[in-house]
């Protein structure tokens, strides 16, 4: 079942073009990649998916659709006197949801007890990660857009971060589409892989989309990348 479809999708600002005659569709269950280089378009992608800007052409969303986000930054002051509990809180009176909610989506996450009385502040970049995934899951959405799950968590939590985005994904049936500097990571778990640079460079299965040929016109010559993404095909 389709849950998204884009069709000829333009975005500019002040006449600048962004994103150039872009089409895809993504599948229920599905863990599609979004990847390319600074600049390519990939978050304002997720903003015209969110409805937030304007753009031209089709975003078609299934009716069933229910979408949580977790973006790359959140405008918030981690200084501020705000322990993680509150900050789920926040979200749960924000949409109307019931306390034991929280209980539940954290343990979903495993986000400890102990953690959601530690100001976010206190706690670990990986740990506030966490806290994000757990605010996007109140209210139950079918679909996650995620903007680099991994930007700001250390290798030893990438796999466990990632294997905790797909244990939700079998349990609650999610739709997972993810904005993704990391083509190893992107190689082992997605299940399609758009390449965009302001337009679609590739799209498909990571395998057969992850070219040397494609990968050099989004990147540029990058013979140590082609490497490593070709030892992973073997």
């Amino acid at each position: 079942m389709k849950l998204l479809t884009v069709a000829d999708l333009n975005v500019a600002f002040d006449g600048f073009s962004v994103i150039e005659n872009l089409s895809f569709e993504v599948e229920k269950g599905e863990t599609l990649a979004i990847v390319g280089p600074n600049g390519s378009g990939k978050t304002t992608l997720f903003r015209a998916l969110l409805g937030v800007i304007p753009f031209s052409g089709r975003i078609e969303w299934n009716k069933n659709a229910s979408i949580g986000y977790v973006p790359q930054r959140l405008d918030i002051d981690r200084q501020l006197p705000m322990t993680v509990n509150d900050f789920l809180i926040a979200k749960a009176i924000i949409s109307s949801l019931k306390q034991d909610s929280i209980k539940k989506i954290c343990d979903a996450v495993k986000i400890p007890d102990g953690l959601l009385k530690k100001n976010i502040g206190q706690i670990s970049s990986g740990q506030f990660q966490r806290a994000m995934i757990a605010f996007a899951l109140l209210g139950d959405p079918n679909i996650l857009l995620f903007d680099e799950p991994t930007a700001s968590v250390d290798i030893a939590g990438e796999e466990e971060l990632y294997e905790t985005l797909h244990r939700l994904q079998d349990q609650r049936g999610l739709t997972l589409i993810l904005i993704s500097h990391d083509l190893h990571l992107v190689y082992r778990h997605a299940a399609k892989v758009l390449c965009l640079n302001k337009r679609k460079i590739c799209y498909g299965e990571p395998i057969k989309a992850l070219t040397p040929e494609n990968l050099e016109k989004i990147y540029g010559r990058h013979p140590a990348l082609f490497h490593h993404i070709h030892n992973n095909d073997k």
